[in-house]
């Protein structure tokens, strides 16, 4: 039988392709051939268009059976073109993603990033099947994909519903404003994400980066038709977790790990794009030090304004921890903790045996990953579906708890370390500490041979 071949689209951010390059990962191990069409950034967007071809290589060094290619940029796109929004230049990707795909002498199915779902026509025009992969979670998926019904049956607008609970059948209640912001903007950006939404529900299939045990109320939903009302429901597929494997060079602060006792130590690492202010980074530096409990702690640089950090953004500099912490806070807990700029190697530290509980921005690759350590969750959701999977982890999978204020100016010291506290040792933290390596031990099972995720990802490749 010939080999099957697929082409993934990614989009842009490192967010989506990290999660895609393991899905590359998992169709080799069944033998397909992968492709992985890459869009560069815009010349204007640096320094995120400097970085992009170490990226590049750094990917294809570690997936020697995956061909990757940067697709040319389209020819609306001159060098000194002023910077468009991210959603254009993905419109305008969709001419050289044509011609690549036309070059090739077979595509059995293009999988499609969430934000590429304009590309479907491509698809549609060139008699591809066309799938996504969804990088969140089956939960996300399922508010996400009822969300033109629901607008389309409202009086008023999310905006203005503010803290009103929600009460949708494939979701437990959540306030409006745990949206996305986009979503709650009410503008053109709120059109273009309802229209990705109506895409997605067109494709032939969507794979979602979860599995089943852990959101099996979302992935009911979604199956039996109660997201999308008036049309068919494309058949989903939970193939997680997967996650980024640790490896290279030994990191100072995995040495540092080595010496602490098992369980003993609180992560701290908000993501990518996550930063705080330098009153928020005193906050929590305070709170860490009065729990009196062990932590190993990523500081980024505080934010260049007040705005959020986009895709693209260029991320702020190396720290100067001296003038952004509490002074002396460094030397005085140099027996209990240690701040890391920047980066920390997070596979590896959550797997670590002196890791014991994760405090995280709630981004779904960083959720699984806390997941597949078997580590209870501290949340505190910064932007995009973050403030949604906050609710989840906490209301349905039960694997955290929240610090209160995170919606709020700043949260405070008291709170940090209230929570860090509680969830290293107290009744109810224990229990969430069972829980979460109880699911540990069901995302393993997904996974092998036989489980749920191993069994949905054959199904697929049958049915493509």
């Amino acid at each position: 039988m010939a080999t099957k071949s697929v082409v993934l689209y990614p989009g842009l951010g490192v967010g989506h392709l990290t999660p895609m390059l393991q899905l590359a990962k998992l169709f080799v191990q069944h033998g397909v051939a992968i492709t992985v069409a890459l869009v560069k950034p815009q010349a204007a967007d640096e320094p995120a268009a400097s970085s992009f071809s170490a990226v590049v290589a750094r990917a294809a060094a570690a997936n020697p059976s995956v061909t990757f290619h940067v697709l040319p940029p389209p020819a609306a796109a001159a060098d000194n073109a002023p910077r468009r929004g991210w959603l254009d230049h993905l419109r305008l990707m969709d001419a050289p993603l044509r011609d690549f795909l036309r070059s090739l002498p077979s595509v059995h199915a293009l999988v499609l990033d969430m934000f590429c779902s304009g590309s479907i026509d491509v698809a549609a025009e060139l008699g591809i099947p066309a799938y996504f992969f969804y990088a969140s979670g089956a939960s996300f998926l399922a508010v996400f994909l009822s969300l033109p019904s629901v607008v389309a049956n409202m009086e008023t607008s999310f905006a203005e519903l503010g803290d009103t609970p929600l009460r949708l059948p494939v979701a437990p209640p959540f306030k409006a404003t745990d949206l996305p912001k986009v979503i709650l903007d009410n503008d053109e950006g709120t059109k273009a994400i309802l229209r990705m939404s109506e895409r997605i529900a067109e494709s032939n299939g969507i794979l979602i980066n979860t599995f089943e045990p852990l959101e099996a109320r979302a992935v009911r939903a979604l199956r039996d038709g109660l997201c999308i009302p008036d049309r068919p429901t494309p058949p989903v597929y939970c193939v997680g977790p997967l996650v980024t494997e640790g490896g290279g060079k030994k990191h100072e602060c995995l040495e540092w790990l080595d010496t602490q006792p098992d369980n003993s130590v609180v992560f701290l690492s908000f993501g990518s794009m996550g930063t705080f202010s330098k009153k928020q980074l005193q906050e929590i530096a305070v709170g860490l030090e009065k729990s009196g409990q062990r932590f190993l702690w990523v500081v980024r640089s505080p934010p260049s304004s007040d705005e959020e950090q986009k895709i693209g953004d260029p991320l702020p500099g190396e720290p100067d921890l001296d003038a952004l912490l509490p002074e002396g806070f460094l030397e005085r807990t140099r027996d209990q903790g240690l701040v890391v700029k920047s980066w920390a190697p997070q596979v590896e530290v959550l797997g670590h045996r002196a890791t014991g509980a994760f405090m995280t921005h709630c981004g779904w690759n960083s959720t699984l990953e806390g997941i597949m350590a078997g580590l209870p969750l501290l949340c505190w959701p910064l932007y995009a579906e973050q403030r949604l999977n906050k609710v989840f982890i906490v209301e349905e999978m039960k694997l955290g708890v929240v610090l209160r204020g995170y919606d709020e100016e700043v949260v405070k010291a008291e709170e940090v370390e209230a929570k860090v506290k509680w969830v290293m040792d107290s009744e109810g933290g224990r229990a969430i500490q069972e829980h979460a390596a109880a699911e540990k031990n069901k995302a393993v099972q997904a996974l092998n041979g036989g489980g749920s995720s191993h069994a949905a990802f054959v199904e697929f490749l049958n049915n493509l």
